[in-house]
């Protein structure tokens, strides 16, 4: 069967047209990760790598009173076995400024260094474990806090922290916010057998933690990805 010069033009361009637009989350490549923190006790580092997982992302904070017990051996022995690795501070927006807690992070761990191993630091923004919905924020100030810290971490680091959240508590608590879809990565929590909705219009989650455990110690996290553009991340 002959075709035209002008409709196989037109396929062409409609197929590559496709290929752009395919989220990220359609493709297959994907990198293994997990999230640590003192909860989870031992971890297997070296178990993990030779499993294949490459990324770790290290509970560092919380508020402006906690640094965790774990952090600087759960760092060490991911540096030490091989893997990209982060801090992350889980966040209390009721209890002080997002500036105030951005900085806090940075002085316990939670830096960025252009090293090609470090990840940019994460916000873990969720479900309060006290209770009160939101914190007690509305939505407009809850955006506000993030923004607060999101521009604090930007302004010492040059880097754009990843923001940590599930769909339900980004709609619930921001109002489903877009006011970071293009400058901070996110990294979605669901667990399930696909990441579902992704919140805040983003166009896909750059790290979707998929299960609450993981063999080799904490959560697992996939990147949404392969291993140089996981490297592209950690070296900006």
């Amino acid at each position: 069967m002959k075709f035209s010069a002008s409709c196989v033009a037109a396929v062409a361009a409609a197929l590559l047209s496709t290929t752009r637009a395919a989220p990220l989350e359609e493709r297959a490549s994907t990198v293994q990760g997990f999230d640590i923190s003192s909860y989870q006790g031992t971890v297997n580092f070296a178990g993990a790598y030779d499993s294949g997982a490459r990324f770790v992302i290290i509970k560092a904070t919380e508020g402006t009173t906690y640094i965790d017990s774990e952090f600087s051996s759960h760092y060490t022995g991911a540096t030490n076995a091989g893997f990209i690795r982060g801090g992350y501070h889980f966040a209390h927006p009721d209890s002080s400024s997002g500036a105030t807690q951005a900085d806090f992070f940075l002085a316990h761990g939670g830096g960025w260094s252009d090293d090609g191993i470090t990840l940019p630091g994460m916000l873990d923004i969720e479900y309060n474990p006290s209770g009160a919905t939101c914190y007690g924020l509305s939505q407009s100030s809850m955006v506000s806090w993030i923004q607060d810290f999101v521009n604090t971490y930007h302004s010492k680091t040059s880097r754009y922290p990843l923001i940590y959240s599930t769909d339900d508590w980004w709609s619930t608590c921001t109002g489903n916010s877009a006011a970071f879809h293009t400058t901070s990565p996110l990294v979605l929590a669901r667990y399930a057998s696909s990441p579902g909705t992704i919140p805040g219009s983003w166009p896909y989650q750059t790290i979707w933690q998929n299960a609450d455990s993981y063999t080799y110690g904490g959560d697992s996290d996939l990147f949404n990805g392969d291993l140089t553009s996981l490297k592209k991340l950690a070296t900006g």
